[in-house]
C-alpha cells in the first residue's frame, strides 16, 4: 500500500537511514521511453512485428532479446532476435542527443553522492545504459551499474537488485529502489528493498508493493 503523499515526501527526502540507493536508468534517470519507443517502432516495422506503445509499456525493464522472442512468437515471425536487438539499440543510441534527464531523481543521486553509496540497475543492454549515465555527466556519482548482461534472471525477478546490492556491499534489505516500471516495482519488493515509484513519487516498504 502506497504511504500518504506528505510521508512519501518526507520518506523519499530523508534517506540517511539507507545502506544504499539503486536507481533504475530508463524512465527513472532518463525520460528515455518516448525515445525507446521510437527506435522500437521503427525496427520492428522492417521485422514485420506490430508492437504497440500499450505493450511497449508493459513490458518495461524486460531485456531487449526477451522482448524480441516474445513478440515474435505471439506474432509468428521468424526473426533473429540478436540481430534484430543490435538494430534497435543502434536506432536507440542515435537518438541520445534528444535525451533528457528526469531532474528530480537525477537531483537525488547528485545530493547522496557521497553519503550513501549508489547503484545503476537496468534491464537494459550494457552499451546502451553506460551511454546514458554518460550522457547525463553522471559516471562518477555510482559505485556499481549492473545491466542485462550481469544476471541470468531479468526483472521481475530481484537478481539485478540483489546483484547491485552484493557490489555496493551493503544488505540487499538496507536498499531503496528508485523505479518506473511494474515489472521493476515488483522486482525491488521480491529483494525485500524499499522502492518508490518516480511515475508519482508514490512510497513502497518492503513486502508492500
Amino acid at each position: 500500500m502506497p504511504l500518504p503523499e506528505s510521508t512519501t515526501d518526507k520518506q523519499v527526502d530523508d534517506l540517511s537511514r539507507y545502506g544504499g540507493l539503486i536507481f533504475d536508468c530508463d524512465g527513472t534517470l532518463t525520460d528515455s521511453m518516448p525515445l525507446h519507443f521510437e527506435a522500437w517502432r521503427e525496427t520492428m516495422a522492417r521485422f514485420g512485428i506490430e508492437f504497440t506503445e500499450q505493450r511497449f509499456y508493459s513490458m518495461a525493464g524486460m531485456p531487449t532479446d526477451k522482448i524480441i522472442r516474445v513478440l515474435a512468437e505471439e506474432q509468428s515471425v521468424d526473426v533473429d532476435p540478436e540481430v534484430a536487438g543490435a538494430e534497435k539499440e543502434q536506432a536507440f543510441r542515435q537518438r541520445i542527443p534528444r535525451l533528457q534527464p528526469l531532474k528530480r531523481v537525477c537531483d537525488i543521486a547528485h545530493a547522496h553522492f557521497n553519503v550513501v553509496p549508489m547503484a545503476v540497475a537496468s534491464g537494459g543492454d550494457r552499451e546502451g545504459v553506460w551511454a546514458q549515465i554518460k550522457h547525463l555527466q553522471m559516471e562518477s556519482l555510482f559505485a556499481a551499474v549492473v545491466t542485462a548482461e550481469d544476471t541470468e534472471k531479468h526483472k521481475p525477478e530481484p537478481d539485478v537488485f540483489l546483484k547491485a546490492a552484493e557490489l555496493l556491499k551493503v544488505p540487499p534489505a538496507t536498499c531503496l529502489v528508485f523505479e518506473d516500471s511494474p515489472l521493476g516495482l515488483d522486482a525491488a519488493a521480491r529483494a525485500s528493498m524499499d522502492c518508490v515509484d518516480v511515475r508519482d513519487f508514490t512510497f513502497y516498504e518492503a513486502g508492500r508493493a
